[in-house]
Protein backbone atom coordinates (compact mmCIF):
# COMPACT_ATOMS: atom_id res chain seq x y z
CA UNK A 1 0.00 0.00 0.00
CA UNK A 2 2.76 2.46 0.46
CA UNK A 3 4.41 1.56 -2.85
CA UNK A 4 1.14 2.76 -4.14
CA UNK A 5 1.19 5.89 -2.53
CA UNK A 6 4.73 6.43 -2.90
CA UNK A 7 4.09 5.75 -6.77
CA UNK A 8 1.47 8.17 -6.55
CA UNK A 9 2.90 11.22 -4.90
CA UNK A 10 5.91 11.09 -7.60
CA UNK A 11 3.63 11.36 -10.46
CA UNK A 12 2.33 14.47 -8.68
CA UNK A 13 5.43 15.99 -8.41
CA UNK A 14 6.63 18.29 -10.49
CA UNK A 15 9.31 16.65 -12.89
CA UNK A 16 13.30 17.58 -12.86
CA UNK A 17 13.67 18.38 -16.77
CA UNK A 18 10.34 20.53 -17.90
CA UNK A 19 8.93 19.40 -20.98
CA UNK A 20 8.14 22.02 -23.14
CA UNK A 21 4.50 22.29 -23.52
CA UNK A 22 2.93 21.21 -27.00
CA UNK A 23 0.22 22.96 -28.69
CA UNK A 24 -2.48 20.36 -29.43
CA UNK A 25 -1.52 19.96 -33.01
CA UNK A 26 -2.53 17.13 -34.91
CA UNK A 27 1.26 15.06 -34.86
CA UNK A 28 3.16 18.14 -34.67
CA UNK A 29 6.71 17.90 -32.73
CA UNK A 30 8.01 21.17 -30.88
CA UNK A 31 11.20 21.98 -32.96
CA UNK A 32 14.30 23.01 -31.08
CA UNK A 33 16.65 25.83 -32.58
CA UNK A 34 19.89 25.32 -32.68
CA UNK A 35 22.54 27.05 -30.95
CA UNK A 36 23.32 31.00 -32.29
CA UNK A 37 26.74 29.88 -33.76
CA UNK A 38 25.50 26.60 -35.13
CA UNK A 39 26.52 27.60 -38.99
CA UNK A 40 29.66 29.26 -38.07
CA UNK A 41 30.91 25.67 -35.82
CA UNK A 42 29.66 23.43 -38.83
CA UNK A 43 31.43 24.95 -41.71
CA UNK A 44 34.73 24.75 -39.02
CA UNK A 45 34.39 21.21 -38.86
CA UNK A 46 33.67 20.49 -42.62
CA UNK A 47 37.13 22.86 -43.32
CA UNK A 48 38.56 20.76 -40.50
CA UNK A 49 37.89 17.07 -42.23
CA UNK A 50 38.19 18.15 -45.43
CA UNK A 51 41.63 19.14 -45.29
CA UNK A 52 42.59 16.44 -43.16
CA UNK A 53 40.67 14.05 -46.16
CA UNK A 54 43.24 15.90 -48.73
CA UNK A 55 46.35 15.01 -47.56
CA UNK A 56 45.38 11.35 -46.43
CA UNK A 57 44.14 10.93 -50.18
CA UNK A 58 46.85 12.19 -51.61
CA UNK A 59 49.10 9.71 -49.13
CA UNK A 60 46.93 7.01 -50.37
CA UNK A 61 47.00 7.92 -54.02
CA UNK A 62 51.10 8.20 -53.83
CA UNK A 63 50.93 4.42 -51.79
CA UNK A 64 48.70 2.92 -54.81
CA UNK A 65 50.88 4.10 -57.56
CA UNK A 66 53.75 2.82 -56.06
CA UNK A 67 52.16 -0.58 -55.17
CA UNK A 68 51.47 -0.92 -58.59
CA UNK A 69 54.67 0.02 -60.01
CA UNK A 70 56.20 -2.72 -57.79
CA UNK A 71 53.80 -4.67 -58.79
CA UNK A 72 54.30 -4.65 -62.54
CA UNK A 73 58.56 -4.81 -62.32
CA UNK A 74 58.46 -7.37 -59.79
CA UNK A 75 56.18 -9.97 -61.74
CA UNK A 76 58.24 -8.37 -65.02
CA UNK A 77 61.33 -9.29 -63.20
CA UNK A 78 60.01 -12.92 -62.06
CA UNK A 79 58.77 -13.56 -65.34
CA UNK A 80 62.03 -12.72 -67.49
CA UNK A 81 64.20 -14.82 -65.36
CA UNK A 82 62.10 -17.56 -65.58
CA UNK A 83 61.99 -17.68 -69.63
CA UNK A 84 65.64 -16.61 -70.22
CA UNK A 85 67.87 -19.11 -71.98
CA UNK A 86 71.24 -17.66 -72.67
CA UNK A 87 73.62 -19.50 -74.66
CA UNK A 88 77.49 -18.03 -73.14
CA UNK A 89 80.34 -18.88 -74.83
CA UNK A 90 83.12 -20.55 -72.11
CA UNK A 91 86.74 -19.99 -73.38
CA UNK A 92 85.96 -19.56 -76.97
CA UNK A 93 82.89 -19.27 -79.51
CA UNK A 94 83.53 -22.99 -79.71
CA UNK A 95 82.89 -23.98 -76.02
CA UNK A 96 79.46 -22.68 -75.24
CA UNK A 97 76.90 -23.50 -72.92
CA UNK A 98 73.39 -22.52 -71.89
CA UNK A 99 72.62 -20.78 -68.68
CA UNK A 100 69.23 -21.28 -67.40
CA UNK A 101 67.48 -19.79 -63.69
CA UNK A 102 67.52 -23.25 -62.90
CA UNK A 103 71.11 -23.85 -62.50
CA UNK A 104 71.26 -21.74 -59.54
CA UNK A 105 69.44 -22.40 -56.26
CA UNK A 106 69.61 -18.27 -56.22
CA UNK A 107 67.75 -17.72 -59.14
CA UNK A 108 65.95 -20.23 -58.18
CA UNK A 109 64.55 -18.27 -55.56
CA UNK A 110 64.50 -14.99 -57.10
CA UNK A 111 62.49 -16.26 -59.05
CA UNK A 112 59.61 -17.61 -56.14
CA UNK A 113 60.24 -14.72 -54.20
CA UNK A 114 59.54 -12.30 -56.86
CA UNK A 115 56.43 -14.15 -57.85
CA UNK A 116 55.39 -14.05 -54.11
CA UNK A 117 56.11 -10.29 -54.19
CA UNK A 118 53.96 -9.51 -56.94
CA UNK A 119 50.73 -11.59 -56.30
CA UNK A 120 51.09 -9.71 -53.04
CA UNK A 121 51.21 -6.40 -54.26
CA UNK A 122 48.60 -6.98 -56.59
CA UNK A 123 46.25 -8.75 -53.97
CA UNK A 124 46.78 -5.41 -51.96
CA UNK A 125 45.84 -3.15 -54.26
CA UNK A 126 42.23 -3.33 -53.48
CA UNK A 127 42.55 -2.06 -50.31
CA UNK A 128 44.73 0.76 -51.39
CA UNK A 129 41.82 1.47 -53.66
CA UNK A 130 39.43 1.44 -50.49
CA UNK A 131 42.02 3.88 -48.97
CA UNK A 132 41.92 6.66 -51.79
CA UNK A 133 37.96 6.16 -51.85
CA UNK A 134 37.79 7.10 -48.43
CA UNK A 135 40.84 8.26 -46.84
CA UNK A 136 39.19 8.88 -43.07
CA UNK A 137 38.89 5.05 -42.94
CA UNK A 138 41.20 3.61 -40.43
CA UNK A 139 40.97 -0.06 -40.37
CA UNK A 140 42.26 -0.81 -44.32
CA UNK A 141 44.75 1.66 -43.83
CA UNK A 142 45.93 -0.49 -40.98
CA UNK A 143 45.37 -3.79 -42.31
CA UNK A 144 47.72 -2.42 -45.01
CA UNK A 145 50.67 -1.33 -42.43
CA UNK A 146 50.50 -4.63 -40.45
CA UNK A 147 50.48 -7.02 -43.86
CA UNK A 148 53.38 -4.80 -45.18
CA UNK A 149 55.32 -5.18 -41.89
CA UNK A 150 55.18 -8.72 -41.71
CA UNK A 151 55.87 -9.15 -45.46
CA UNK A 152 59.05 -7.38 -44.46
CA UNK A 153 60.47 -9.10 -41.69
CA UNK A 154 59.58 -12.10 -43.22
CA UNK A 155 61.94 -11.11 -46.16
CA UNK A 156 64.08 -9.74 -43.68
CA UNK A 157 64.78 -13.55 -42.41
Amino acid sequence: MDIEKAASRREEEEPIVQRPKLDKGKGKAHVFSPPMNYNRIMDKHKQEKVSAAGWKRGVAIFDFVLRLIAAITAMAAAAKMATTEETLPFFTQFLQFQAEYTDLPTMSSFVIVNSIVGGYLTLSLPFSIVCILRPLAVPPRLFLIICDTVTFSKHLT
